[in-house]
């Protein structure tokens, strides 16, 4: 009996404590926010809409390849010895021309894991997130700054500079060639073979004739 009624008020206790948040509300005065036209602020962590900053990028890929989702398409040109891109904000050089910097945010899951091996900081997640569009092709955020035409003379530039170069190491193993063997000492014609002698004869009695 006793553990009969020691169930109910066990209940009854678990009921009061479950509703004292709702309670709690009930006599709180709702506050509805106008939005679009109020906003809540986000935290200073939120995680939305990235941004690249193409100015400090490098080129290295290491957000691709941190990206679990592939939403990040990244080509390079390798610039010549004779062009200076400059360096970035944090004092590292650029050597790699970026011509293509594609985001595809409709596939992004914001999990920031982009951000955090990025070695020059070019690229961040932003507070943005009102970013609906009618076309998925407009979530595709290009940030590259060069042009069709100045890509194309990149890589015509990085073409013939590698052609040159592959000339002048053909041309420096010709020569080394030409010098070993003219340094290597004439060869020798092997002696001939001695001619066989007749075997000499041998000297004795004739047999005697029965």
């Amino acid at each position: 009996m006793v553990t009969y009624f020691r169930d109910i008020w066990d209940g009854l206790v678990t009921v009061l404590i479950g509703m004292k948040v709702t309670w709690r509300h009930l006599f709180t005065p709702a506050v509805t926010i106008q939005y679009p036209d109020v906003k809540l602020k986000l935290p200073e962590r939120a995680r939305n809409r990235l941004y690249v900053n193409m100015d400090d990028c490098i080129g290295c890929d290491q957000c691709a390849m941190a990206c679990p989702v592939d939403c990040i398409t990244i080509e390079t040109i390798k610039s010549t010895p004779d062009v200076d891109l400059g360096l970035t904000s944090v004092g590292t050089k650029k050597r790699l021309y970026v011509p293509v910097f594609d985001i595809d945010i409709a596939k992004c899951c914001y999990c920031g894991l982009c951000v955090y091996p990025c070695p020059t900081e070019c690229i961040k997640m932003t507070d943005v997130y009102e970013f609906s569009e009618f076309d998925r092709d407009n979530l595709i955020y290009r940030f590259a700054t060069m042009t069709p035409a100045e890509a194309d003379a990149a890589r015509a530039k990085l073409a013939a500079y590698d052609k040159e170069q592959a000339a002048k190491k053909a041309a420096a193993a010709a020569a080394a060639a030409a010098k070993a063997g003219a340094a290597s000492p004439a060869p020798v014609a092997p002696a001939p073979p001695p001619s066989p002698s007749t075997p000499p004869e041998q000297k004795g009695e004739p047999d005697a004739t029965v």
